[in-house]
């Protein structure tokens, strides 16, 4: 009886630290929407202590820092979330502006062949990708 007591409690304890975990990216996302950013950072960052692999997150995390005008931040968190979740053609595409932004033509183009092949929700974005880099290099052979 005892055994099964501690395992109730063992697996009680398993249970709540999951559901706060869960607690700290939705709490955080809300947040987020709010444009609560330094809060939801904050419950981003935490729901990585918990859960560390989570893409999520980081992507959020690429987010705030983007509107921060914290570029380093906001690439290495969009690295991390490409790292762990290698499809994630949100993360893509915001590393392909990174590109263009820094004038890396050639991999943005790269960046572009991948985002083509695993875009589901966001294929609209290569159009205007292709503008901007056409528009570069009407820029550059002037």
């Amino acid at each position: 009886m005892k055994l099964i007591l501690i395992f109730l409690l063992s697996f009680g304890c398993i249970f709540s630290a999951f559901s706060k975990e869960n607690n700290f990216f939705d709490e955080a996302k809300k947040l987020y929407e709010e444009e609560k950013f330094e809060e939801s950072k904050f419950l981003f960052q935490r729901n990585i202590v918990y859960n560390p692999k989570d893409a999520k997150s980081y992507l959020y995390l690429a987010k705030i820092y983007k509107k921060e005008e914290d570029n380093s931040e906001e690439e290495k968190n969009i690295n991390t979330t490409l790292l762990l979740e290698p499809r994630n053609e949100e993360a893509m595409y915001l590393l392909i502006e990174i590109e263009i932004e820094r004038s890396n033509f050639s991999k943005a183009e790269e960046l572009k062949n991948d985002f083509k092949s695993i875009c589901s929700t966001l294929c609209e974005n290569i159009t205007s990708i292709d503008s901007r880099l056409k528009e570069f290099e009407k820029k550059d052979a002037s």
